[in-house]
């Protein structure tokens, strides 16, 4: 039964970043994958809470704990992409592979995005597992409600700082270093990476070694933000469009971890 439910909200991801490519396309703006992506993948993670589950009297505590806290990382996550979205330029990223791809870019963006569902697919195993605990609620469920708000409120004051910074015209062309910004260059990323942390914290405690493959997610998302689509190709382009000023701001920011760079004397 476990299977045939993977399965199913597998193919729905997928059906999901169909309409994403679809959406895009309508309105030229391949930012509205990212949108699409975040609801679908909240989507998927209440579905696996929420679906009654062997040994557990439905809805259990910690089914409906795992599900309110995946929508609300859904929606805040989601409705963020959305302003940004509507209110400004393609993202970078999919700016570049428009360039690059020339005239198979829709062609390739689709199946790029079948890649990203079966990404999102891998990552909702750990809310799946998270929320099959059927152990009753403890001290390690409060750790893990504790990582994943902090992790919640982090990402948001993030988000938050740079809008702040990017609204003031003076800023225009310079390098966002203030707040969190001052302890890493990408704190935004390192939130969204804590909060998977939480699932694996969920999840083990239960009996069964299989809920051990809940830290698939926070390895699997480390993995992609810090090496593959999220910082590398920043970089990158703040690079190329903020210069010396931005290398800069490398030697003395760590990339990821929000902590101050040790100074030598």
């Amino acid at each position: 039964m476990t299977i045939v439910l993977i399965v199913g909200v597998s193919l729905l991801l997928s059906a999901l970043m169909m309409l994403a490519w679809a959406v895009q396309r309508r309105f030229g703006n391949a930012g509205w994958v990212d949108v699409v992506w975040s609801f679908a993948l909240g989507l998927a993670g209440v579905i696996y809470a929420l679906v009654p589950a062997p040994a557990i009297a439905w809805p259990g505590p910690r089914q409906i704990l795992v599900a309110a806290l995946v929508a609300i990382w859904s929606a805040r996550l989601g409705f963020h992409l959305l302003q940004r979205t509507r209110n400004g330029p393609e993202d970078v990223r999919y700016a570049a592979f428009r360039r690059q791809w020339g005239a198979g870019f829709e062609r390739r963006l689709f199946w790029f995005l079948q890649i990203q569902a079966a990404a999102a697919a891998l990552l909702a195993i750990s809310m799946l597992l998270a929320a099959r605990n059927p152990r009753p609620l403890g001290m390690m469920d409060a750790a893990a409600l504790a990582v994943l708000g902090a992790a919640i409120a982090g990402e948001a004051v993030a988000d938050a700082q740079m809008r702040r910074f990017r609204a003031v015209p003076a800023n225009r062309g310079k390098v966002c270093d203030t707040g969190l910004w001052r302890l890493s260059r990408h704190p935004n990323y390192f939130f969204e990476w804590l909060g998977w942390v939480a699932y694996p914290l969920f999840a083990i405690g239960s009996g069964s070694a299989v809920a051990w493959l809940a830290f698939s997610g926070p390895a699997f998302m480390y993995w992609l933000l810090v090496h593959v689509s999220g910082i590398p190709p920043l970089e990158e382009r703040m690079l190329h469009s903020r210069g010396e000023a931005y290398r800069a701001y490398q030697a003395r920011t760590r990339a990821f971890l929000p902590l101050p760079v040790s100074r030598k004397a």
